[in-house]
């Protein structure tokens, strides 16, 4: 869906960056501190890769009807076969132009990451078996790190291991964080594995997250979390520093708050866990990324 800002500025390049740089600003500024360390063309790239992110995703969570979100995220669909043919008619799909040259940035990634997003818009997604939970982690999260391990300058088979395997750590770390957000959505995205292993009968949020046997269920699904992010770190060891630095800053981030989740069990939900500024700092230093 267009935005008022895309609507009314002109597709200029330099509107484009703009645009998607506040998207940015206004977002996250965990991924602002991730992308600081790299050259300003590919951290502009990323910030773009970002903002179709946001959007997309906003599509589907905003509250309307089916019929619109899916013509919403089918209308982004056409943009992405334009954009593709040199046609943008978007700020955010202008601001991805000169990426896509620059980095080849693979058409289907993006498509992908809108299918994953329609997965969620025609959900709610609620105890999807194991392989569903694999197919949405590898369109909302795969994709991404497929697109950004192209702007981090790395390439190969590696690297898109890499991108994949540690898409899909982050992302069921964050289902671990933000199980009582979603549930307040009508989410739960613990897969039906995991609640048997946690004896869980009940499907639907609410019921789950009272269950005594939530923590079995948690550890499950952290131990999944903990195995992909090990062999992200392996991988790493085998690719240029230089070109994994954004990468190897969201694993250290993303192990720090799985860390914080297990001391604190999964008795307690609430408040979320959030790493303080001074602790993102003290990662950056750590791995000399500061």
């Amino acid at each position: 869906m267009m935005t008022l800002e895309q609507s009314s500025v002109p597709l200029t390049k330099g509107a484009a960056q703009a645009h998607v740089a506040k998207v940015v600003a206004r977002s996250s500024t965990s991924f602002l501190s991730g992308m600081r360390v790299l050259p300003k063309p590919r951290r502009e790239a990323m910030f773009a890769i970002y903002a179709f992110c946001r959007e997309v995703d906003d599509i589907a969570d905003e509250p309307a009807p089916l019929e619109e979100k899916l013509a919403g995220l089918g209308a982004w669909r056409a943009e992405i076969d334009a954009l593709y043919r040199g046609r943008p008619t978007r700020l955010t799909s202008k601001a991805l132009e000169g990426p896509i040259a620059a980095f080849g940035l693979p058409e289907a990634e993006f498509l992908a990451v809108i299918d994953g997003m329609e997965m969620d818009a025609r959900g709610p997604v609620v105890a999807p078996d194991f392989a569903t939970l694999q197919l949405y982690c590898r369109r909302v999260a795969g994709a991404v790190g497929m697109l950004s391990i192209r702007c981090f300058g790395a390439s190969g088979p590696l690297a898109e291991e890499l991108a994949v395997v540690l898409g899909k750590g982050l992302q069921l770390t964050n289902i671990l964080r933000d199980l009582t957000e979603d549930a307040a959505d009508g989410r739960l995205y613990l897969p039906l594995e995991a609640l048997t292993a946690g004896g869980i009968e009940a499907r639907d949020p609410a019921g789950v997250l009272a269950d005594p046997g939530l923590p079995k269920a948690c550890a499950w699904l952290a131990g999944l979390a903990h195995r992909r992010l090990n062999r992200s770190r392996e991988i790493m060891k085998r690719l240029p520093r230089r070109t994994i630095r954004p990468a190897l800053l969201m694993q250290a981030v993303y192990e720090k708050t799985l860390e914080r989740l297990e001391n604190r069990g999964w008795a307690v939900l609430e408040p979320r866990v959030r790493l303080s500024k001074a602790s993102k700092i003290a990662v950056l230093l750590r791995h000399g990324l500061f």
